[in-house]
């Protein structure tokens, strides 16, 4: 049976047995923060199993593509190790919300496994918590397991909690026994293997269900939940091995071809050397995690996500340099990949050619920061290898990491192979090192924030009240696609995060309508103002916002009379500002369409801010969006601006718009039904936001900036209509002022300003030699003023007014004509200090540039580095610079007598 086969296998099973298949959801955990990567097959369910969500089905079944490499559950230095361990694989699972329970669930995988995959019985154990009587009893009398082959586990192996507080509870796993033939620790050290609660390979676990009956509080108390559901998990690759007979993972069909490519390329028979079979597997794991990673819109970066990937992809590479590939490879295996995976996952075809450019790009960057570290490690080795103690230091493994991105691993490793030890001092002190430098960050990034005059002080409901009440009211009924006004009645009123009954002028309250014009902040899109009026009460409407399940909440300030619940009332939407909504989130649907035909289908969103007088656009691409196609993306929105095009709101279900090509949107939660925004036949996306009639409405599309957000992602602000006219009059005026100041026409300011700048940069070449005149006639005069310390020539002085450049031609002059000795300069401009130091060939041996730099420069609150012959730094303390020169003398002398 193909890995391909048995996927399709379990989801037909479930849907027979009235589950709905759910689709699955990308790595990126959709608005969840707390959640490095999607690592298990429940993730998309967290609010359903919360109670903060109700779906309109109780039965679920998903094949979900997971990653483990970081936080609590961390298989990344596992893998290629073993034969089982992955960053990237897929968890097959059922699941009931209140539904079905423990007896339901044990029958399903006992039905499952041993009829429609016809696996022997006398192979399948099973565990249980050691309180689970019920489970217990169940895997007798439901599976007819003898009570010798369940075991009793305790809480480590088989209690199942969603976190430190919350849904929890025991959980039963499933295990193949793969036979005897195995080795095991156990027999070897004279005791008897432990069955299935052994670590060895002859037991494999490959089903968990999670029986979730629990709520446990903060004081570690378990109450009984209300409703008890079943999560389970699968491990689809693991299964696979069993129904394919092979001992390894990377056998399998899911696997295997993307190994055996990898082999061919390095030319390295898979099973001829344990060390090759390592890389080997490495490569195909992390080659399937990175494309899976980068297809759901995470790119290399130095932060969290983006670091996780980052470190996948440098280990791969890593290996393969290990296996003598020497050129970027990684970003070929991306369409071995494709290949085996996009049956399964047709969004890898679309997505291949932007995978392999930031791969290829990424493997560049690191071809690069790999020349630069190891050149740096032997210029450090060459310069302690008079040491006593070869003994990597500490802070310089840090300033490898910090200033070159050399990985840690990667640096230890190539110390070793020149013979220099790196001890855990050694790491200690680049962890104190990493620890100093996260401080400082966390230092420069905090901020306090200042309320807006008259902002709303908004003290918010509890998320338990909010969740309460969406199972005591009915979803709020969405009317503003048709009206902006609309009769309503008032269901809930919370104040000072209490529910209650009235509310009187002056008070801030949140309301909950039965039905609203109002949209509640979604998609970008920011939520709707306007007024609320009653027989005996008037109130503002602030905001209006998502909470709990299809609640949509109104923060009022009550200005006149009061309201009541269960009072009727009128609510209107401010009508301007949801013309600017309306304009601008069209306008983005238009840019995001042009974008992709500009730049490339590469081009994914990655965050947005609908306004009423401005958009905010993020997207995923590797590099500045160039001048000219700025240009060409806004000459394209505008032209089917002109052309005054359809916009078209299609209610259908999920599945069905994916088929038309509507975008669906990482970090994005869709139902079963869905709203689609068609655009002529230039934009097809799922949106449930507001929307123009026709394009013309526009009036014209402006884009007023383009930058760097984070790796891999490119912010676009841009204006529609009248924001976008008074925009381009702006630009206009100052253009104006601009012409007059010059005494020219506007249309010749761009060629006068050419015509002043290359007259500037002439007058900055010109004063560069003046300066390099007045360098040469300084360095006679330091020469002539060197004082000998030990038989040393050295001068020590300072040289303002200098930058860096012009001190190190000083240097360079001074090292010249003094033909041995050491030189140390110091130079102010304004509030900082420049340092160069330099030492003549015949004397690095006994006196380090770079050393003598770091000590002079923390003199000035400054740092540096460089070779043993030349090496500067800055610092930010001017009034201490004639004290740090007088310390170059003491150190040649301390120095010598080393």
């Amino acid at each position: 049976m193909t890995g391909n086969e048995l996927r399709k296998r379990f989801l037909d099973y479930f849907a027979g047995q009235g589950h709905t298949v759910i689709r699955s959801s990308p790595l990126v955990p959709a608005q969840d923060p707390t959640l490095l990567f999607t690592n298990a097959g429940m993730v998309q369910f967290k609010s359903v199993f919360l109670g903060e969500e109700r779906r309109p089905y109780v039965r679920a079944v998903t094949c979900q593509k997971c990653v483990r490499a970081g936080g609590k559950h961390n298989d990344l230095e596992n893998v290629g190790r073993t034969v089982r361990h992955h960053t990237f694989f897929e968890m097959l699972g059922n699941f009931s919300f209140g539904d079905y329970f423990k007896a339901e669930a044990v029958a399903f995988a006992w039905d499952f496994l041993t009829k429609d995959l016809g696996l022997p019985r006398d192979r399948l154990w099973a565990t249980v918590f050691t309180d689970d009587d019920e489970a217990f009893g169940l895997w007798q009398t439901v599976a007819g397991l003898p009570k010798e082959r369940i075991l009793r586990l305790g809480e480590a192996d088989n209690f199942w909690a969603m976190g430190e507080t919350g849904p929890c509870g025991p959980c039963s796993e499933v295990h193949y026994h793969q036979g005897n033939h195995l080795p095991c620790a156990e027999e070897r050290a004279g005791r008897r293997c432990l069955g299935p609660a052994c670590e060895c390979d002859r037991w494999l676990e490959i089903w968990n269900l999670v029986f979730m009956q629990f709520n446990r509080d903060a004081g570690g108390i378990l109450t009984p939940l209300p409703k008890p559901s079943i999560d389970t998990g699968m491990g689809l690759e693991r299964t696979a091995a069993i129904m394919q007979g092979k001992s390894s993972n990377f056998e399998t069909d899911l696997l295997w071809p993307i190994l055996e490519a990898a082999a061919r390329l390095a030319r390295k028979p898979y099973g001829a050397s344990e060390a090759d079979d390592v890389s080997l597997r490495v490569i195909t794991d992390h080659a399937r995690a990175a494309t899976f990673l980068i297809a759901d819109g995470v790119y290399p970066s130095n932060e969290w996500r983006g670091y996780v990937l980052r470190r996948i992809m440098r280990r791969a590479m890593r290996h393969g340099q290990l296996l003598g590939l020497d050129e970027p490879f990684l970003w070929r295996a991306v369409e071995w990949v494709v290949g085996v995976m996009a049956g399964a996952y047709p969004e890898l075809e679309k997505e291949k050619g932007r995978v392999q450019e930031v791969v290829k790009a990424e493997e560049e960057r690191f071809a690069e920061t790999l020349d630069t570290g190891v050149a740096k490690i032997r210029e450090y080795v060459e310069a302690n290898g008079g040491a006593a103690a070869r003994v990597a230091d500490g802070k310089f493994l840090f300033t490898l990491y910090d200033t070159y991105g050399f990985p840690l691993d990667l640096a230890q490793e190539v110390f070793q192979e020149a013979g220099w030890s790196v001890p855990q001092a050694s790491l200690d002190a680049y962890e104190e090192e990493m620890a100093s430098q996260r401080e400082r960050a966390r230092a420069g990034a905090a901020f306090e924030l200042t309320p807006e005059p008259g902002a709303l002080s908004v003290t918010g409901a509890p998320a338990k009240l909010f969740v309460e009440l969406s199972t005591e009211i009915p979803p709020s009924e969405f009317l503003g696609y048709e009206s902006l006004a609309a009769p309503a009645r008032i269901l809930v009123m919370i104040k000072g995060g209490r529910r209650v009954r009235e509310a009187v002028a002056g008070d801030d309250v949140e309301a909950i309508l039965d039905r609203t014009p109002c949209y509640a902040e979604s998609g970008g899109q920011i939520g709707d103002t306007g007024q609320l009026a009653g027989r005996q009460g008037k109130g503002r409407i602030l905001d209006t916002y998502h909470r709990g399940s299809g609640l949509m909440v109104h923060r009022v300030k009550v200005e006149q009379g009061g309201f009541r619940e269960g009072e009727d009332v009128a609510v209107s939407v401010e009508s301007p500002r949801r013309q600017g909504l309306r304009l601008h989130h069209t306008g983005t649907h238009l840019l995001h369409a042009a974008l992709r035909k500009v730049l490339g289908t590469h081009v994914t969103q990655a965050g947005s801010l609908v306004a009423p007088d401005h958009l905010r656009f993020d997207i995923t691409h590797g590099s500045q969006v160039r001048e000219r196609e700025l240009e060409q993306v806004e000459e394209l929105v505008n032209e089917k601006v002109r052309d005054n095009l359809r916009v078209d709101p299609i209610q259908t279900d999920l599945e069905q718009a994916l088929k038309m090509g509507a975008l669906a949107l990482f970090g994005e939660k869709y139902g079963q039904r869905v709203r689609v925004i068609r655009i002529g036949d230039f934009s097809t996306e799922l949106c449930g936001g507001t929307h123009l009639d026709q394009t013309g409405q526009i009036g014209l599309f402006k884009i007023v900036s383009e930058g760097a957000v984070a790796a891999g992602v490119r912010r676009l602000e841009a204006l529609t209509g009248d924001a976008a006219l008074q925009h381009v009059g702006r630009e206009e005026s100052a253009l104006r002022e601009a012409a007059a100041l010059l005494r020219i026409s506007p249309l010749e300011v761009p060629q006068r300003l050419a015509k002043l700048l290359d007259e500037q940069r002439q007058l900055e070449k010109q004063l560069e030699t003046f300066e390099a005149r007045l360098a040469k006639g300084r360095a006679q005069e330091l020469v002539a003023a060197a004082r000998q310390v030990g038989g040393i020539a050295v001068v020590a002085a300072r040289v303002d007014g200098l930058n860096q450049e012009g001190l190190r031609a000083v240097a360079d002059s001074v090292r010249e004509r003094l033909g041995s000795g050491v030189i140390c300069l110091g130079s102010t401009q304004g509030d900082k200090v420049s340092l160069v130091t330099a030492v003549s060939k015949d004397l690095t041996a006994r006196f380090n540039a770079g050393k003598l730099i770091q000590e002079v420069a923390s003199s000035v609150g400054g740092r540096g580095g460089g070779r043993p012959d030349l090496a500067q730094a800055g610092g930010g303390d001017p009034s201490k610079l004639d004290a740090a020169l007088r310390i170059v003398p003491d150190w040649v002398i301390r120095s010598a007598s080393t």
